[in-house]
């Protein structure tokens, strides 16, 4: 039997084991993720938590919504056992009719005419540094032969509000709400502390022009939140930053997730690592939708 269950009920040990040993587990389903990234999340259960599917939402003018949170690319419905089509169909016809709207980011593909193909990209790291570095695009050797010839070096150290404001700087155009950086800087505020990940800082003549968070969870590396800017970009610092990474985790059980991007030019940078295309879905769907799911 599936059931809803709220955050303040949930049996979080229960729940993060599932995610755990689940054939889908990523960084963005497990129970201290959420409690940063969502306003709100409540969780779908199988039984004894032996199938799961998060469900982050939000409320406006008294109406409930699921909702993408930022810096959660993508969920799942999770379970150590192979999941049917008919058990996902159960799942999306057990979300609580109160939920009037769904836009939700998924890691399973069902034929629904309410989705939407997202791309992203990630690379093995479990193979000697130059058989990657071999797979490279030539773009992405000429910026490494750049940075070199512009001795770019790099340190890790602690530096997230002026990461956070490199990227402000550069990025100020989108015009991004408050919230998105509250969130990334509760999340590398978290990570850091908790031995989750480290930033990555590239300098120009002892000038910062390069910074990225790398959340690392199991044995998977996210590249969450970067920057680079106008000289960073001139020497090639963010394909710098990136190769220190691989060629830092080479020949270990890890995997280097590019968390994609839906502008092409930049999901066009990420595959030129030779990395592998893994597809996520976004469902979009109304009360009525799901009824006839």
């Amino acid at each position: 039997m599936i059931k809803y269950v709220k955050r303040k009920d949930l049996d979080v040990v229960k729940y993060d084991a599932c995610i755990t040993n689940s054939a889908q587990s990523r960084v963005y389903a497990f129970s201290w993720y959420l409690d940063i990234v969502a306003d709100n999340w409540g969780v779908l259960v199988l039984d004894d938590y032996e199938t799961v599917m998060p469900l982050p939402w939000n409320s406006k003018f008294g109406l409930r919504y699921i909702t993408q949170p930022y810096f959660c690319q993508h969920l799942n419905i999770y379970s150590n056992q192979t999941t049917s089509e008919i058990i996902v169909d159960d799942f999306f016809k057990a979300i609580p009719i109160y939920f009037v709207l769904m836009s939700l980011n998924l890691g399973i593909n069902i034929n629904n005419k309410n989705i939407i193909t997202k791309n992203n990209y990630t690379l093995s790291l479990n193979k000697p540094y130059l058989k990657n570095y071999k797979n490279y695009r030539k773009d992405r050797k000429k910026s490494l032969r750049k940075a070199t010839e512009a001795k770019l070096i790099y340190k890790d150290f602690e530096n997230k509000n002026e990461l956070i404001n490199l990227y402000k700087n550069i990025f100020g155009f989108l015009n991004m709400p408050q919230k998105y950086f509250n969130t990334i800087d509760s999340v590398t505020r978290y990570c850091l502390k908790h031995n989750k990940g480290f930033i990555r800082n590239v300098f120009f003549n002892d000038e910062l022009v390069s910074s990225g968070f790398f959340l690392k969870n199991n044995t998977r590396i996210y590249y969450l939140f970067a920057a680079s800017n106008k000289l960073g970009k001139k020497y090639g610092a963010t394909t710098f930053l990136l190769d220190s990474v691989i060629k830092e985790y080479a020949n270990t059980d890890t995997t280097l997730d590019f968390e994609g991007s839906t502008i092409p030019s930049i999901a066009s940078f990420y595959k030129s690592f030779g990395g592998d295309l893994d597809n996520y879905y976004n469902y979009k769907l109304n009360v009525f939708k799901r009824i006839f799911f």
